[in-house]
């Protein structure tokens, strides 16, 4: 409850949060790294760097660069790997913070193992699947482009945890809400989107991409009418619940995919040109409702009021 007496609480998967606002993975490193500028504790929670089975390194740079209204990046999931973030990364975050770990890997039975070693560790509230990775044994296909790949990859998630376990969905495909119902039917308790966009930027001076991986992807506000579309699309496809992604940088855009649909949402990007954004927008959430007579957040959800057709 905010002190402006808006109920701020919403239910995302079975993971009760204080208020919408998360952190998205891969933006906000193991959380102890953002603590000399927000209190976590007044944020609805963060989704951990994505974990693998063991360390990894990831791509050389570079492989981060600016693009219009956005950021390119082709880190490649760089990451202490599962047992060291369970060892020491976890223990390090203040008490009283939701955390959600994220998991990734490049085969389903590697995915399973990640998650079966993060199920029922204390502190972690639920579990985010990144599957926006690609599939070694489909040759390199993304996990969240062929749904009958995604459908085994979140049953086998899904016998490895009896936790909350959202699925984070890769914008790369034709049609999101089957992606979103395929989720649904293997017994995912909700969704994540969207990942970043596939994209490519050329440096014309060396004739090159800027990006030492060549390809990357893309975040931030350019993606934002993007993720709002594809999150209301899921959301008339689906009953479980939605946090939405993608270029979420104040109250309103994060106001948007609550009307879309959404119930919780993730900030990115944003958070690496202001690390204390995630805290400015959760408090203007609830300025937005109590202006506009709402006493919850949660009744904003799927508020869009979309034209007849």
């Amino acid at each position: 409850m905010s002190s402006a007496g808006v109920d701020t609480t919403v239910d995302l998967a079975g993971i009760p949060l204080r208020n919408p606002v998360l952190t998205a993975s891969g933006t906000f490193g193991y959380g102890t790294e953002f603590s000399p500028f927000l209190d976590l504790r007044r944020i609805g929670g963060f989704v951990a760097k994505s974990l693998t089975l063991e360390p990894r390194i990831g791509n050389p740079p570079p492989r981060i660069a600016e693009a219009p209204s956005a950021m390119l990046n082709a880190i490649s999931l760089e990451n202490v790997g599962v047992d060291e973030f369970i060892r020491t990364k976890l223990p390090a975050i203040p008490d009283g913070v939701t955390v959600i770990a994220s998991a990734f890997e490049t085969e389903i039975d590697r995915y399973a193992e990640v998650c079966a070693r993060l199920s029922g560790v204390p502190r972690i509230a639920g579990l985010e699947i990144n599957a926006s990775c690609p599939h070694v044994k489909s040759g390199g296909i993304e996990f969240g482009q062929d749904p009958a790949v995604l459908a085994r990859l979140v049953a086998s998630a899904r016998r490895a945890t009896t936790g909350p376990l959202l699925v984070k969905l890769s914008p790369n495909v034709t049609h999101i809400a089957e992606m979103a119902r395929v989720c649904e039917g293997e017994g995912a308790d909700g969704v994540s989107l969207i990942n970043a966009v596939q994209a490519l930027e050329i440096d014309t001076s060396t004739r090159r991409p800027v990006l030492a991986n060549g390809l990357g992807g893309l975040s931030g506000p350019a993606i934002r009418p993007i993720a709002l579309r594809m999150v209301w699309q899921a959301a008339q496809a689906i009953s479980i619940p939605i946090c939405g992604i993608g270029g979420i940088g104040s109250a309103e855009d994060a106001i948007k995919f609550l009307l879309a649909g959404a119930t919780a949402v993730q900030v990115g990007t944003a958070n690496y040109l202001h690390p204390a954004i995630a805290g400015e927008i959760s408090d203007g959430m609830a300025a937005y409702a109590e202006n506009h007579g709402y006493a919850r957040l949660a009744d904003l959800i799927g508020a869009l009021e979309f034209p007849a057709r």
